[in-house]
């Protein structure tokens, strides 16, 4: 005799939905995985100009437009420059996508990125206190932003026998980060994934006098709302705190995309100095304010940088 079947309790549905969700965002990720994978195999058999340029055209006319991208960084851009002329604000969505396209194929060509970024020197008066604090084995905390190719510092300093590990937040789609994340790793140092385990190697290579590096332009829910770009945000104060547990040398970088749109200039800027978290996380946002002012087609303006303003559905 056939056995029965249970009516389904609400909880045992809503088990059975989340489930479906789940089986539809792994099929969209591992989609969206292999149409990256794709386009990246394809425009890497394009010589290394062309296929930056590509992919830069590629993603601010295409992908980001599907995505919203385009959207999201036009809210931002209306939000700190609100006299800025509409044209103006689409133009600037636009070269700020191109950029984030050529950064992303710059990383996945790593032999032709290297050649480019050797064209370049370090410049700025943060070396002269990197020595020194690399002589006494003071850990280093290198801060920068989503800003340029902000990948330029860590092989420069490789190539001087200097090695930088790095703390990253791990992407949604867990198909693309894995990939990802080799490709990073294989730029210089180790990389710790956000969270317990990742930090406490973060933590450990600090404590031990290993370079870090550290983008601290990214929305942090948890953390006080600082000014950035003349609006409140809520900012991470991580290197505010490592710097002042273990008497870490914080030092800003930035590594500008020059007219060209394939080599770069990277800055190290003099140490930040402060007696609280918050005010270094405020000198720092600072030194990004200035660089993304004289270069706004560089910051990554499709990051929802404001959620606390614009709210998350909106931006």
């Amino acid at each position: 005799m056939p056995r029965p079947v249970e009516p389904q309790t609400s909880a045992t549905k809503s088990e059975t939905r989340f489930a479906s969700m789940l089986d539809r965002v792994t099929v969209q990720h591992w989609l969206t995985d292999l149409v990256l994978r794709t386009l990246i195999w394809l425009t890497k058999r394009l010589p290394y100009k062309t296929r930056v340029r590509l992919m830069g055209q590629i993603v601010s006319g295409g992908i980001a437009r599907l995505a919203g991208y385009r959207k999201r960084a036009e809210r931002n851009l209306a939000l700190v420059f609100p006299q800025m002329p509409k044209p103006e604000i689409r133009r600037l969505a636009k070269a700020a996508c191109d950029n984030a396209g050529r950064t992303v194929i710059e990383n996945y060509s790593l032999n032709d990125l290297v050649k480019v970024v050797r064209q370049g020197t370090i410049s700025g008066d943060g070396m002269t206190a990197l020595r020194a604090a690399l002589d006494v084995g003071r850990p280093v905390i290198f801060a920068t932003g989503h800003f340029g190719n902000y990948e330029a510092l860590r092989i420069l300093l490789k190539d001087q026998g200097i090695t930088i590990g790095a703390l990253y937040r791990p992407m949604k789609n867990t198909f693309f980060n894995a990939h990802y994340v080799e490709a990073m790793q294989s730029v210089s140092g180790p990389m710790f994934a956000q969270g317990r385990s990742g930090t406490r190697g973060f933590v450990k290579h600090l404590r031990a006098g290993g370079p870090l590096v550290l983008l601290y332009d990214i929305y942090s829910g948890s953390s006080p709302e600082i000014p950035f770009m003349g609006q409140p945000t809520r900012t991470a104060q991580s290197i505010g705190e490592l710097a002042l547990k273990f008497d870490a040398l914080v030092l800003p970088y930035f590594c500008i995309r020059n007219a060209d749109g394939i080599t770069f200039k990277t800055e190290l800027e003099a140490p930040v100095e402060g007696d609280s978290p918050e005010a270094i996380m405020l000198e720092l946002n600072r030194r990004l304010e200035q660089k993304v002012y004289a270069h706004p087609e560089q910051w990554f303006w499709i990051h929802r940088r404001w959620k606390n303003i614009l709210g998350v559905s909106s931006n």
